[in-house]
């Protein structure tokens, strides 16, 4: 995502505060380096919205707002599939290359997994968490 422009006449009180936007990416559980690569800026930009030395632009908070939607989509199908299971577990992962490793076609880091898992946790009575075993370690 590149495009970072406000509609012409969007007044201040339709944007997304320096506020909302850290709360989004920390209930995502996106890192500010991670949603600086996916948005096509630097983090340095990421960390300026958030300390309101810049303006979030329209375009941030519609991107901002398709991630959530992304993440809400994915906890409903988890949770959808877990409740029907006796004794449901999940994994989760310490790193994004672990994680990664598990699920390639994810472009979401590793915290944004553990966040989710969190989510579905709070809709999942006696969910189990793990770690995936170690190479070497039992199962």
């Amino acid at each position: 995502m590149t495009e970072h422009t406000d509609p012409p006449g969007m007044s201040d009180d339709e944007r997304m505060t320096d506020a909302e936007f850290r709360v989004v990416r920390d209930w995502l559980g996106l890192t500010g380096d991670w949603l600086a690569a996916h948005l096509g800026v630097s983090p340095r930009t990421v960390r300026h919205w958030e300390q309101g030395k810049y303006a979030v632009p329209d375009g941030v908070r519609l991107e901002m707002e398709s991630l959530e939607a992304r993440t809400g989509e994915f906890v409903a199908g988890a949770v959808s599939k877990l409740l029907d299971l006796p004794g449901p577990g999940v994994f989760t992962y310490r790193t994004d290359a672990e994680y990664h490793a598990a699920h390639p076609e994810v472009p979401f880091p590793a915290s944004w997994h553990r966040a989710v898992v969190a989510r579905i946790a709070q809709e999942v009575p006696g969910l189990a968490i793990a770690y995936p075993p170690q190479e070497g370690e039992a199962s």
